[in-house]
């Protein structure tokens, strides 16, 4: 009997609970599919520090190889590490991790050549056809010539010196930085790429570790930034930074402790890709950043570009509009010249320089990029995600001066507030995502529009 895929195979890539949902068996399937659909005479992989990443890597390695693709390991790397491999070497990668899953869990993450994405509209609905195919029948055919090649290259250095081309930090002043690995693969590239920068270091939890024994890699919920808050304020730091599991995300906490939102960085960020860009350039967005951000972007002379959520979205978007820069609700930074592709380290190196060339505190300086009261993504299991959804339609359609969209989920705007519904894609949830111009007002929308999906 074929094997089922469709627990594993996500929208934008696989992940699953191994052994039990899938092992070195089938990554290696995978490794010959992913080689077949590329069509690639070569390719490169990595993975992260999770105890089941290297078996699996080598395992997808073989398949490759077997089908007469030349791999290059880089072994141990972020996410974004993987992506530099794939642009700079011009190949399409594999890098295998779960991001800020529990520690059975393992994936892998797919791109074409230059980090162009994989998912299920550009490659991955063949490459689970394949691999169901095989796991049925029995291993594909090898190549009809000679296997590839597996070598081993480290690309850490090229990958750090890449990012601080990219941002002048010549001229910062000495600043104290908490950064809060997680365990994961900022324990990794954080010491290489900080390196020779004025920054007084307070590494938390650097060490590699894919059981997470201090607390889960996943800075998008509160209750793993409070060891990074705590040591801030300890240490009389300038700011913290907290990167998840694969280290592709990055949180930023000014010298108080406080949580600066993902929505103030990409402003913030975006002002400065501007200023590079001679104040021209197209940013994108997704819906639910705050309304700072375009602001911001046609302030600085830039054009903001409003997308749905979800990074194949950002990519095309990215990609369609020859934008500099792009940025999401959940911390992940895309940047034209990093191949379109997201990456939190250099979204933190722009921190730096910016906090590092002025002397004011960061607080101060996210002040301008932070305009309005947000409620943060409140989610609602609810029976009929479509009836709730209606439901919203019908409370809101008419009244005067609110405008209704459906780019992703239901839009709701009025001249001092908005709010979004969007459903998940794969539990029985409703998200929402509300914001105002002051506190009073935040509440009660955002309470009228729970009231409607929760009754």
């Amino acid at each position: 009997m074929a094997a089922d895929l469709s627990q594993i195979v996500k929208a934008y890539d696989v992940r699953g609970v191994v052994p039990d949902q899938w092992d070195e068996k089938l990554a290696e399937l995978f490794g010959a599919a992913f080689a077949r659909v590329t069509g690639a005479s070569a390719i490169v992989a990595g993975h992260d520090m999770r105890p089941s990443s290297p078996g699996l890597s080598g395992a997808f390695a073989r398949g490759a190889a077997a089908q007469g693709v030349d791999v290059t390991e880089i072994g141990l790397c972020s996410t974004d590490q993987l992506y530099y491999a794939s642009g700079a070497l011009n190949l399409p990668g594999a890098m295998f991790t779960a991001s800020h899953n529990p520690a059975r869990y393992n994936g892998i993450k797919l791109c074409r050549a230059g980090a162009a994405p994989v998912g299920q509209d550009t490659g991955l609905v063949e490459i689970r056809e394949l691999v169901e195919r095989w796991s049925e029948s029995g291993a594909p055919e090898p190549a009809a010539g000679a296997p590839g090649t597996v070598t081993r290259r480290d690309t850490l250095d090229d990958y750090a010196s890449h990012l601080r081309s990219l941002v002048d930090l010549t001229s910062i002043r000495p600043l104290k930085v908490v950064v809060d690995a997680g365990n994961g693969m900022g324990g990794h590239t954080v010491p290489t790429v900080f390196a020779g920068l004025p920054l007084t270091l307070v590494p938390m939890y650097f060490e590699l570790d894919g059981t997470f024994p201090n607390h889960e890699a996943n800075p998008l919920d509160p209750a793993n930034l409070v060891d990074l808050q705590k040591r801030v304020r300890e240490e009389g730091a300038d700011l913290g930074l907290a990167f998840d599991g694969d280290a592709d995300r990055c949180f930023v906490v000014d010298e108080r402790g406080e949580p600066v939102s993902p929505s103030a960085i990409t402003a913030l960020v975006a002002s400065r890709e501007l200023a590079r860009n001679g104040g021209k350039g197209t940013v994108i967005h997704n819906l639910i950043t705050s309304w700072s951000v375009p602001e911001v972007v046609r302030e600085n002379g830039g054009t903001p570009e409003r997308t749905r959520v979800g990074h194949s979205f950002i990519k095309a978007e990215m990609a369609r509009t020859g934008a500099i820069f792009g940025g999401e609700h959940s911390a992940h930074y895309y940047f034209r010249d990093f191949w379109n592709a997201d990456t939190g380290m250099l979204a933190a190196l722009h921190v730096l320089a910016a906090l590092g060339g002025q002397e004011g505190t960061l607080s101060a300086l996210v002040a301008q990029y932070d305009r309005y009261i947000g409620s943060g993504e409140i989610n609602s299991t609810v029976d009929d995600q479509a009836a709730r959804l209606a439901a919203i339609r019908a409370a809101y359609e008419g009244r005067e001066g609110v405008t209704l969209d459906e780019l992703d989920g239901l839009t709701v705007t009025s001249a001092d507030w908005w709010f979004n519904v969007r459903p998940s894609n794969t539990e029985p949830l409703l998200r929402l995502n509300a914001e105002a111009r002051d506190e009073p007002t935040m509440t009660r929308i955002r309470d009228e529009a729970l009231t409607i999906i929760r009754s």
